[in-house]
């Protein structure tokens, strides 16, 4: 039994009104279904905004590996999730430089005024929030190097000490806000 397909090129021959219509009317499907796939991502967030706040005693904090890029250094600060079940962060933690006898050198830092969103850590899984100063003098002096990170995650009172040899310079120290991407 054989199956007549009606020539492809005669579906083209159309009136040119036809022909646009019917392109716009696949453009206008198209997107919308290109819309739906984008939307669909957008669920994620709200799941994680349902999470409880993760608190300083689920995470430890560590030193990521440093960097230097254009004159700056860059120093992640990790958050690892060490609590039995899921729990959120959001926005900025605060961060110091504390001496050996717990005395804050220099201000806090100022935040970068990156935008961000809700990180969900389930446990075990980490995220980070990147320091930043300048690579040496190059703006003005640098302080006393600290021995210590005072680092009160986003949306707690309670400090975490880290043991880090931190050097603010040039009047410059910001903090990122926490992320999964790495970035400033």
């Amino acid at each position: 039994m054989s199956v007549h397909c009606p020539n492809p090129l005669k579906l083209f021959r159309t009136s040119p009104r036809r022909g646009a219509a019917a392109v716009l009317t696949a453009a206008v499907v198209g997107l919308t279904a290109a819309g739906a796939a984008w939307s669909a991502p957008a669920a994620a967030p709200s799941a994680a905004k349902a999470l409880r706040t993760c608190t300083a005693s689920d995470l430890h904090l560590s030193m990521g590996r440093k960097e230097g890029a254009a004159g700056s250094l860059y120093w992640p600060v990790r958050f690892t999730n060490t609590s039995t079940g899921s729990c959120a962060l959001r926005g900025y933690p605060g961060v110091s430089v504390l001496d050996t006898a717990h005395h804050q050198l220099g201000p806090a830092a100022a935040r970068s005024g990156t935008s961000y969103r809700t990180v969900a850590l389930a446990p075990g899984h980490s995220a980070s929030a990147v320091l930043r100063t300048t690579n040496g003098p190059v703006g003005g002096p640098c302080l006393r190097t600290g021995s210590y990170l005072r680092v009160f995650p986003p949306a707690s009172r309670t400090p975490v000490l880290i043991p880090a040899s931190w050097t603010t310079c040039s009047g410059l120290f910001e903090v990122g806000p926490v992320n999964t991407e790495g970035v400033f």
